[in-house]
């Protein structure tokens, strides 16, 4: 058994864990103080990500992989953590979160398109000006005012996260094409990509929050697609569409 502690998206969070590997997983979001809400793992959670995980790969057709009980807790920590933090105005988010002289940009596709090669891109670009929030699962704190993208230790295979917190600027879908165009879309264009790449909960109550975040959330980011080649301009031509005077 393993208890520690750790804080993202202003909550500090008491995870009670089956295995040790939680806890280096979580290394660097660590903290103290009272808890605001407890996670705690059974043998369950841990078989209901394994069996999740099997039919995943049932579907894509390949063989089933095997993860160590360590490696499925943390996804059931995670489960756990995210369902509780709608009650906080926070949700799921599947995408590649950035900063760059901190404001946050946040970009979303579907799978194999490029999200973490672009930001790839902007590293590339503007060096010391730019951080990895979280580069998978980032958490999206929605305020009154604005949204806070979130860094959390759930960020992806390349292990790219930063523990900080910064406001997010604007959403990136992003596609495939021959040149780098970035244009603003309304809310209706933009709504089913959000939705499809957002975690969301089972049960009317928890899928209602969720809904009414990602709502919430439309009316206070910019929302662009990106049409981008694998250049490395894209990630300029990117910055300056979502930063021009007018938009």
């Amino acid at each position: 058994m393993s208890e520690f502690t750790i804080g993202i998206a202003e909550r500090r969070i008491r995870i009670c864990a089956m295995y040790d590997y939680a806890q280096e997983f979580c290394k660097k979001y660590l903290t103290e103080g009272e808890p605001d809400f407890t996670v705690t793992i059974l043998p369950e959670d841990i078989e209901f990500e394994r069996a999740k995980s099997a039919r995943e790969d049932e579907v894509e057709g390949i063989p089933t992989r095997q993860y160590s009980p360590g490696y499925l807790e943390t996804l059931a920590i995670y489960r756990k953590i995210v369902e509780k933090m709608l009650d906080y105005n926070a949700f799921l988010f599947h995408g590649s979160g950035i900063s760059v002289d901190g404001e946050g940009y946040l970009f979303t596709a579907k799978s194999g398109t490029g999200k973490s090669t672009h930001a790839w891109f902007w590293r590339m670009e503007f060096g010391d000006r730019f951080v990895t929030v979280n580069d998978d699962k980032p958490l999206l704190l929605v305020k009154e005012e604005k949204v806070i993208l979130c860094g959390t230790p759930w960020d992806g295979k390349h292990r790219f996260s930063t523990n900080i917190m910064v406001p997010l600027k604007a959403i990136v879908l992003l596609e495939r094409g021959e040149e780098n165009v970035i244009d603003p879309v309304d809310v209706a264009t933009a709504l089913p990509m959000l939705v499809q790449q957002t975690y969301r909960p089972a049960g009317p109550v928890a899928l209602s929050k969720t809904l009414k975040l990602i709502e919430s959330m439309t009316k206070k980011v910019g929302l662009y697609r990106l049409k981008c080649n694998k250049k490395p301009s894209a990630a300029r031509v990117a910055y300056d569409g979502m930063n021009r005077k007018d938009n």
